[in-house]
C-alpha cells in the first residue's frame, strides 16, 4: 500500500473553451473556484489558466490557438470532472442563483454522496458533491 503524497494535487484536469473567458467567469461566479492565474496570448486568448477550489486545481485555455495540446485535442467533446463539496445544498444553490445550467439537483447517492450536476456553456459536466475518492468510509 502506498501513502497519500502531501503538497500540492498530482493530478490537473485540462479542458480547452471556445470562450476560455466565459468559462472562467462561470467557474469562479457560480461554482466558488478561485481564479489564481491567466497567460494570455496575442488578441486576448487564454493560452492558460489555473483555478483551484479547496486543494485541487484545473487547468484551462482556448481553443484554436496552435499549440502542441490544443492541436492533440483537436475537436474533441466535452469532458467531465467530479470536485469534492463540504456543502453540496450550499454550492448548488449559489450555481442557481449564478444561473449555471443544472442537469441534476442534489440528491443522496447509494454509496452515501449527496451530488449535483451541472453543465458549462461549452458541454462540459461539472459533478459537486461529498464523495471523496479512496477515502475510508
Amino acid at each position: 500500500m502506498t501513502t497519500a503524497p502531501s503538497g500540492p494535487p498530482t493530478i490537473y484536469p485540462t479542458v480547452l473553451y471556445r470562450d476560455a473567458r466565459a468559462a472562467i467567469r462561470l467557474l469562479t461566479d457560480a461554482f466558488g473556484f478561485t481564479q489564481d492565474a491567466v497567460y494570455e496570448g496575442e488578441g486576448g486568448a487564454v493560452l492558460h489558466a489555473e483555478l483551484s477550489y479547496g486543494n485541487g486545481k484545473v487547468m484551462l485555455g482556448s481553443k484554436g490557438h496552435g499549440g502542441v495540446f490544443d492541436t492533440a485535442m483537436g475537436d474533441s467533446g466535452p469532458t467531465g470532472v467530479y470536485v469534492v463539496v463540504e456543502d453540496t445544498d450550499a454550492h448548488f444553490a449559489r450555481a442557481e442563483a449564478a444561473g449555471a445550467e443544472i442537469l441534476m439537483a442534489p440528491k443522496d447517492q447509494d454509496y452515501g454522496s449527496r451530488d449535483y450536476m451541472a453543465r458549462d456553456g461549452e458541454g462540459n459536466i461539472w459533478s459537486f458533491g461529498t464523495y471523496v475518492p479512496g477515502a475510508s468510509a
